[in-house]
């Protein structure tokens, strides 16, 4: 095992832990703060692939740009009064046996080597320039769905006016 295996591990492990961390906490800002490590780790995840772009992407779109707008959203909406009560989805349990399947399916996956490494093979399919590679196909192949998480995006952005305009009037 080299530095890229060991590296690749921790990187996942990291991102993996926070990320259940994240979505573990009933404070929204602590979840939202579990989420800024995973996004960087995410990142370097990227890095040891060969997409350098797409690492500066994940850092400066979600770490960026949506962790602003999470925090931004939690203090909108005041859910200081929802903090005291623990609430527990009445499909908690089945979303508990579906990660409990998930999970075993990656070990046993894993322990049969058809789950190999950090995806070496990966990294070989990346042509030299990253950045043309991902804006080629970014507008070409994937041109609905990137308009569509625009328009997404643009929607939230008028919910947030439209509930900060709601909280003025009251």
């Amino acid at each position: 095992m080299g530095l890229y295996d060991i590296t690749f591990y921790y990187l996942a492990s990291v991102a993996v832990i926070t990320a259940l961390l994240a979505v573990s906490r009933a404070n929204p800002v602590h979840a939202v703060i579990f989420l800024v490590p995973c996004f960087f780790h995410v990142a370097g995840i990227f890095v040891l692939l060969g997409a350098e772009f797409l690492a500066a992407i994940q850092i400066l779109v979600p770490a960026g740009a949506l962790m602003i707008l999470y925090l931004f959203v939690v203090f909108l909406l005041n859910l200081s009064e929802i903090k005291g009560r623990r609430i527990t989805h009445r499909q908690s349990l089945l979303a508990g046996i579906v990660a409990m399947l998930l999970i075993f399916l990656l070990v046993v996956l894993s322990l049969q080597s058809l789950f190999p490494g950090p995806f070496e093979e990966l990294a070989e399919g990346f042509a030299i320039d990253n950045t043309a590679t991902v804006g080629g196909s970014l507008y070409t192949k994937f041109l609905f769905p990137f308009e569509l998480a625009s328009l997404v995006l643009l929607v939230v952005m008028f919910g947030a006016m439209v509930l900060a305009k709601r909280e003025e009037k009251e």
